[in-house]
């Protein structure tokens, strides 16, 4: 009999052996099948080790004029003033502002909606393998190595956030010392599953985690993973066109806690967002540039790779903005998560992504990526992106408010015991208010009567009008906001 864990009470399911009547429990039901428990108000960062989660330790009074040229130019008049989202009387987001489209979209996302779940294993003649799956028909073609990591033989244990074509999967891998020869005293496995969206796979993590195991001590026995499928495989929409599969969306606006947007339920592990920033430190400031400027960002790391694709997450997470029209003629930010040499062909076509990897040849791949991080050294090869590596004055004051509102929710959620706020949210909210005052004050510029933006202009949003410049110009044009950049020249004095 395979036993729940009592660390996930996600599933109910157990393998009854014949003859014995089921138990009673709760209903199977989807609605019922998750943990309806609110989660305990604590201080985060002071949390024991989360699964899967490593702590890581021109001449005076002339300027230059510089417009956006991207031929498809927003609107410069700003949305309507207000959240974009509210909740209806039950507390439950209603999606106002949306279209008849993104709506049913966004209602179908809370669904469960497994299209596929696989048993991958090592095998030591043919290699990785997909040794098992359901449906049986689907297209499995190359999950067998983005499931198991490259180097993960060194490890005990991981879990992988992966994208196959339009779907995207989670799997957990683990690794068990056998005695024997034909498996040369290691037997290695992962169990996955694909969805259309991210979104809601983090439900399932814990029960992959027992899955997993089971499979290590008893294999070939599938009836967990049957009676899995059969009660949240998914039923999709009409062609497909309404899935939600990009990153992190503005479309519901700034109210997190009570209606968060549903890219940013992955972060549901405590601590996933602030250890992000505490690992990369003032350096966040240059991310945030980067992903802001919608660039191919990516991460490289040796294994375990799951704590490196919550990363792949938090640097989508620095790009939201909450005001209608913004975004509308970029690239999707799109997470690929964890890839490797199979995934070559795919990213020759993209135009913006965060991504990460274990394996070290894609350091060489220029031609694939904008941005390449090692640890915590992030470095660009392409010469006009090298200055905005640069940390100046208004980066560091950006990261000390951030720093210090962080201080400030830990002492009211000490001492006041204040829950209705925790640092995911917040450090989602900074970036987003962040990205909202740049971009009203470009669209209020740009709708003037003068479209002129001047050092004044600058400072209230928070940028540096030399140390920021080349971010802005850049900016301008892939927004295509079509504003008058007026920057003196920094040889000679400020006139202001």
């Amino acid at each position: 009999m395979v036993e729940q864990s009592d660390r996930a009470p996600l599933l109910d399911w157990e393998e009854i052996p014949p003859g014995q009547p089921p138990p009673s429990g709760p209903s199977l039901d989807p609605a019922d099948s998750v943990s309806s428990e609110p989660s305990k108000c604590r201080p985060q960062g002071r949390e024991g080790a989360v699964s899967g989660w490593a702590l890581s330790p021109g001449a005076p009074g002339s300027g230059t004029a510089v417009r956006g040229r991207s031929p498809h130019s927003p609107s410069v008049q700003a949305g309507p003033e207000g959240d974009a989202g509210a909740t209806d009387e039950e507390g439950d987001c209603a999606f106002t502002g949306l279209s008849v489209k993104e709506r049913r979209a966004a209602e179908w996302e809370e669904k469960d909606q497994i299209v596929a779940v696989f048993v991958v294993t090592f095998d030591t003649r043919s290699g990785n393998m997909v040794e098992w799956c359901l449906p049986q028909d689907v297209n499995l073609e190359g999950v067998e190595f983005k499931s198991m990591a490259s180097g993960s033989h060194r490890i005990a244990n991981d879990f992988i956030y992966f994208r196959k074509g339009s779907y995207f999967g989670l799997a957990c891998f683990a690794n068990m010392p056998v005695e024997s020869e034909l498996e040369r005293g290691a037997r290695m496995k992962s169990v996955g599953i694909l969805s259309p969206s991210y979104t809601l796979l983090y439900r399932y993590m814990h029960f992959l985690e027992n899955q997993v195991r089971h499979q290590l001590q008893c294999p070939g026995q599938y009836s967990p993973l049957e009676a899995f499928y059969e009660d949240k495989k998914a039923v999709l929409p009409p062609g497909g066109n309404g899935l939600v599969t990009a990153c992190p969306t503005s479309a519901l606006g700034t109210m997190v806690n009570r209606c968060m947007h549903p890219e940013m339920k992955i972060t549901h592990p405590a601590g996933c967002m602030s250890q992000f920033i505490r690992f990369f430190g003032e350096q966040i400031m240059v991310l945030w540039k980067f992903a802001l400027l919608r660039k191919r960002i990516l991460i490289f790391s040796p294994p375990p790779v799951g704590v490196v694709c919550y990363r792949v997450y938090c640097c989508c997470c620095l790009a939201n903005v909450s005001i209608p029209g913004i975004g509308a003629s970029v690239p999707e930010f799109r997470p690929f998560f964890y890839i490797n040499v199979a995934d070559i062909t795919a990213l020759e076509t993209e135009l913006s992504y965060v991504a990460c990897t274990t394996e070290k040849i894609f350091e060489e791949k220029k031609e694939l990526y904008d941005v390449y991080i090692d640890n915590q050294n992030v470095k660009t090869h392409r010469e006009s992106l090298q200055p905005l590596l640069r940390i100046n004055s208004a980066d560091r004051e950006k990261y000390r408010k951030l720093s210090e509102q962080r201080q400030l929710l830990l002492y009211s959620q000490e001492v006041d015991g204040d829950c209705t706020t925790n640092e995911e949210d917040l450090f989602i909210l900074f970036f987003m208010e962040q990205n909202n005052r740049i971009f009203q004050t470009l669209l209020e510029v740009a709708g003037s009567a003068d479209p002129t933006l001047t050092a004044e202009h600058v400072r209230a949003m928070g940028l540096d009008p030399q140390g920021d410049r080349g971010f802005l110009v850049d900016l301008l044009e892939v927004y295509g906001i079509d504003v008058m950049l007026v920057i003196d020249n920094p040889c000679c004095p400020s006139q202001y």
